[in-house]
């Protein structure tokens, strides 16, 4: 089956190394994982997130239709402020997690995983039947790149007419870059400052727009970067990746995700009886971040041990820290193993390498990198 294509691809198959990324060709690296990492923490990174789901609800019921289908209070936006959430089953299992940007009562983008485009698409539209809301799937008619990095504002700003600095962390704009009339979130998945740019009307067949943006960035000092960057960047900052740390079997309490719970708020929401629920009997296992203390580098899958070698959980997501040069990881453990500096045993290639609970939130000191670092 052929590959689906993104509005950068014709970059991409000039200059990158291209892959299969869940039906989408879409680029592992450039000029390396290391070399993309470091300019996303160092510099300006960009990233085609075209693949993403982008959809589009209105109506005169489009925020209680949300409040529904969200555990978030979508009611606490303001105009042009945005959200993190999760949809949930009616059994508490995550559906996706995603973000979403409120324009109007009546007007609001939701931004979800690539993997769950079609998936999340059909449960919205199933959930929506008794709520005056119009959704519209725009996937492929908005182009998508993330501009990441301590300099992501300075690079953006040198090929946009607007003030980017006056966009609020979470909130979007409208901004016109490269010429070009387009939606900018101040939010991204690598832990650093910097803007999802939303290329609007700009279909595949005519993607123009969106390639001269990115060309224009690049041109501007951005680096590019591909799928490996993306990853390694977004589990420095401890966040989840649908599919290893979240899916339909973990319910958002387990996952680290209470704050993204409103179980409070007016009406009723899809999962909030299961998440209740939970809530009361307490949860039976919980995510946590693991420092590796020996040298070995964890993955999804790999078993974790207490010191007395007992089978305890397993990791979720994992990997080496490009800048803490350590393995580090994501895993599901009994709750009487979170406590910080809890130390456990993580099984690599037959051998148990000791590691340690960490705060996984971010991995790295956030005064030093990320968007809450001190400014220099």
């Amino acid at each position: 089956m052929e590959l689906k294509k993104t509005h950068i691809y014709e970059y991409h198959a000039e200059h990158g190394n291209v892959v299969d990324f869940g039906g989408f060709a879409m680029p592992v690296w450039y000029d390396g994982i290391q070399v993309e990492h470091k300019a996303v923490r160092e510099g300006c990174g960009i990233f085609d997130t075209s693949h993403m789901g982008r959809t589009w609800a209105e109506g005169p019921e489009a925020e209680k239709f949300l409040n529904y289908v969200v555990t978030n209070n979508v009611s606490k936006l303001e105009p042009y402020g945005g959200l993190y959430t999760v949809m949930c089953k009616p059994t508490g299992g995550i559906v996706d997690d995603l973000i979403l940007y409120k324009f109007s009562t009546e007007k609001y983008l939701l931004v979800y995983n690539a993997s769950n485009r079609e998936k999340d698409f059909k449960w919205l539209k199933k959930n929506s039947k008794d709520f005056k809301v119009k959704l519209n799937d725009v996937s492929d008619g908005v182009g998508m790149i993330a501009v990441q990095g301590p300099k992501a504002v300075d690079v953006l700003q040198k090929i946009t007419e607007e003030n980017i600095g006056e966009v609020p962390r979470f909130g979007i704009a409208d901004l016109t870059i490269s010429g070009y009339k387009v939606l900018a979130g101040r939010t991204g998945y690598t832990g650093e400052d910097g803007f999802e740019v939303f290329v609007l009307d700009c279909s595949l067949d005519n993607p123009e727009k969106a390639l001269k943006i990115w060309n224009d960035l690049v041109g501007a000092g951005a680096v590019p970067c591909g799928l490996g960057a993306r990853d390694s960047t977004r589990l420095e900052a401890g966040l989840w990746l649908y599919g290893n740390d979240i899916d339909e079997s973990i319910n958002p309490l387990e996952a680290g995700l209470r704050w993204t719970v409103k179980l409070k708020k007016p009406g009723y929401f899809v999962g909030r009886r299961a998440i209740q629920s939970m809530k009361d009997e307490g949860v039976k296992k919980t995510l946590v971040g693991v420092m590796m203390e020996e040298r070995g580098i964890p993955r999804h899958g790999y078993e974790v041990m207490d010191m007395e070698e007992n089978l305890i959980g397993v990791v979720t997501s994992g990997g080496m820290s490009p800048t803490l040069g350590k393995g580090i990881a994501l895993a599901y453990v009994p709750p009487e193993f979170k406590a910080k500096g809890t130390e456990l045993y993580i099984k690599i290639r037959n051998k148990f390498v000791k590691g340690k609970v960490v705060k996984h939130r971010p991995f790295y000191d956030d005064s030093v990198y990320g968007w809450k670092r001190e400014k220099k």
